[in-house]
């Protein structure tokens, strides 16, 4: 694996994105929480600080503006990992450039288009949609490689 191999370069640029929306989402998070100032966790988080310089006891309280956040961030953290896993062992099968590219390239982008549809809040319809996308594309190449590693 290096990464003049067109697979390898695939699956490199696909988890890079998506490890930099996964940490980004948590930036999101941080950015709404300052905005609102609310939807801190912890008691603590009432002291008083340089990004806090005027406390209240409102600003543990929930906020669906920041959870809205923290839920994408979540659900980022329930779907992503495995992604990153499979993909890897996908490129190791070597499945034609073109099907890793529809497949890797398919989830970054139903992934991305389910971070706007959920930002958006649109229905839940159309959040499921783009999550029915990336699902069926770790499912299918979690197929493909157990089909593989069975013919051996």
């Amino acid at each position: 694996m290096n990464y003049q191999e067109p697979l390898f370069n695939t699956y490199v640029i696909s988890a890079s994105i998506l490890i930099l929306k996964v940490m980004g989402q948590g930036w999101i998070t941080v950015y709404r929480m300052l905005k609102v100032k609310s939807g801190f966790r912890n008691p603590e988080d009432n002291n008083k600080g340089l990004c806090n310089p005027h406390p209240s006891g409102d600003q543990t309280l929930t906020n669906e503006y920041v959870e809205r956040s923290r839920r994408m961030h979540s659900n980022d953290g329930e779907n992503i990992p495995y992604f990153l896993v499979i993909g890897l062992l996908f490129i190791l099968t070597s499945p034609p450039l073109w099907i890793a590219q529809i497949v890797l390239y398919g989830f970054v982008v139903a992934r991305l288009c389910h971070f706007v549809a959920y930002i958006t809040a649109q229905s839940h319809e159309v959040r499921a949609t783009f999550f029915t996308i990336g699902s069926m594309a770790i499912m299918g190449m979690a197929l493909y490689c157990l089909y593989f590693a069975l013919l051996l």
